[in-house]
């Protein structure tokens, strides 16, 4: 037992030492889960009783030591409650997805039960895949950790997501592993050399073809020109004095006063951060918001310029219309909130976007039907109901017919959902974001890689503001053409291409893991037929 839980400890720090923004050694990712895969087989070829509880509880501890390491910076975002409260909330974060990638190890000994160990391990990638589209879909959703993020800092390996999206990177990594497991446990059976040599073969086939089929497409992958001029403003107000501290209309004078320090009179796009609008605004009389009537003068100097911000705003209702909108105090009138991405122009339209992937806690309460939960989730910094959301995606479009994907912070690791306003006629991706929340932690630094992977799906430049840092611009090969620093207030400015074809991905979608999900699905039916049938017989 000792020797199996070292294996998977081992695991859990070569994943944490591969994981971005570490540079140079994205490779541990391709041994990162032999360990693991050892410490399985181990369990699973000894004399143990307990081989499933066992196995789940090895695997949960490598895990949860990557996961950990990996995710430590959520802490820094609820620190202010108090350690003795804060400590114990962090772990929901850190041990769900450990929890859930265990469950995928423990399905696969079951199915290993009753198969062989080939199919047992293409099920374990099946289970895995559905264990990460899970927690990208349901109401505790944190895809952070979905492995292939893992290559965000090695983006020239990986130019063929915009046919795969990031989990075309989730199967390369099990598929190397897995080879590399194999190869090593056949060195121990009687096993004949020219299945070694078949191993062998395969494993330098899959690592070479994509990388080299990948480095091939970012060194002759040219952009059509179709130049669009952007300033991105980075204000570097801090996110505790932002409410109250600083008055709204000097925050905004702050963002004028960067944007017009770059601005050219062909300048199309200004890009503010999230909530940079900081004060709530009654979205149906936003016209007479002194925030909006600040933005409006500073665009009286630029004729096709637009501004996309953040702001705080909120909808009345006369009725619960929403399941989130909640009766105003005293009144018989119902108010809805939202995080929310503006488009201000130079005419009287004002374009709206509700965030509609939220932070879990934070700006939703996951399972809100459970009453019990809703001072846990408070705790953490959120209210005890929920942000308005709407159905899908946004596309701004500029009088000149450009089309703007608004995406809100946490909304830049979702893939798919990024590539829907693609398809619905986004010519470039807009990230308005404020980081200042993770301090100077990898956190912020993770998050602005993994925006790298969203412009290689999409072949979209990506603009981000950042409000504390890192904003950037990032082309469509997801190189950083340009970025600021962390903890200063600049602006920076690009003349991006505009891109309207769309990728074998934007089209088709997260097509991997949900044709994993139907065969993990299989699996597990697969699993429980066996497990009852025995007991049906000694039954009979």
């Amino acid at each position: 037992m000792k020797k199996n839980l070292l294996l998977a400890i081992f695991s859990g720090l070569l994943m944490w030492l591969a994981w971005p923004p570490t540079s140079y050694i994205t490779f541990l990712l391709f041994v990162g889960l032999v360990p693991m895969l050892l410490a399985m087989e181990n369990i699973i070829q000894s004399d143990d009783k307990r081989k499933g509880s066992k196995i789940f509880g090895v695997t949960f501890i490598g895990f949860f030591i990557w996961n950990t390491l990996c995710v430590y910076w959520v802490y820094n975002s609820i620190k202010t409650i108090g350690p003795v409260i804060a400590i114990p909330i962090t772990l929901i974060p850190y041990s769900l997805g450990p929890l859930l990638m265990s469950t995928a190890c423990w399905l696969y000994y079951r199915l290993r039960l009753i198969t062989n160990r080939n199919i047992g391990l293409f099920g374990l990638v099946c289970f895995w895949i559905g264990y990460e589209y899970i927690h990208q879909t349901w109401p505790l959703a944190f895809p952070w950790m979905t492995l292939g993020n893992g290559f965000a800092v090695s983006h020239q390996w990986v130019q063929w997501y915009e046919y795969t999206g990031v989990y075309g990177g989730t199967v390369w990594v099990w598929l190397i592993n897995i080879l590399i497991f194999l190869f090593y446990v056949s060195l121990g059976e009687a096993q004949p050399n020219k299945y070694r040599a078949i191993l062998s073969v395969a494993f330098f086939t899959f690592l070479i073809l994509p990388i080299g089929f990948s480095l091939f497409r970012y060194y002759s992958y040219h952009e059509q020109p179709n130049p669009s001029n952007v300033v991105v403003a980075q204000p570097n107000i801090d996110p505790y004095e932002k409410y109250g501290a600083i008055p709204a209309p000097q925050q905004i004078s702050i963002l004028t006063h960067l944007s017009d320090s770059l601005a050219q009179p062909n300048t199309e796009y200004f890009i503010w951060p999230e909530t940079a609008i900081p004060e709530p605004i009654d979205e149906d009389r936003i016209r007479g918001s002194v925030a909006y009537g600040q933005a409006k003068a500073f665009l009286n100097k630029y004729k096709n310029g637009n501004v996309i911000t953040g702001a705080e705003t909120y909808k009345i209702y006369n009725s619960p219309v929403t399941a989130t909108a909640g009766q105003a105090r005293g009144t018989n009138q119902y108010i809805d909130s939202f995080n929310t991405g503006v488009n201000i122009e130079n005419s009287d339209e004002v374009q709206f976007y509700h965030k509609s992937k939220l932070v879990p806690g934070v700006e939703s309460i996951p399972f809100s039907s459970l009453s019990f939960l809703k001072p846990v989730f408070a705790a953490l910094g959120g209210a005890t109901g929920s942000y308005g959301v709407q159905s899908g995606p946004s596309v701004f479009h500029s009088q000149s017919g450009i089309g703007a994907d608004p995406v809100i912070c946490y909304e830049s690791i979702y893939g798919e959902y990024v590539g829907q306003a693609v398809l619905n006629g986004a010519q470039f991706i807009a990230v308005i974001t404020n980081d200042g929340w993770f301090g100077n932690s990898s956190g912020k630094d993770q998050h602005m890689d993994y925006a790298k992977l969203r412009a290689i799906e999409t072949r979209r430049w990506v603009c981000r503001s950042a409000n504390t840092g890192i904003s950037a611009f990032i082309n469509e090969r997801g190189d950083v053409v340009k970025h600021t620093g962390w903890w200063v207030r600049t602006a920076i400015k690009q003349d991006i291409n505009l891109n309207s074809d769309l990728t074998f991905y934007v089209r088709y979608g997260d097509y991997i893991p949900k044709t994993a999900c139907f065969l993990a699905v299989l699996g597990i039916l697969w699993i429980a037929i066996k497990i009852r049938l025995p007991r049906k017989n000694v039954v009979a």
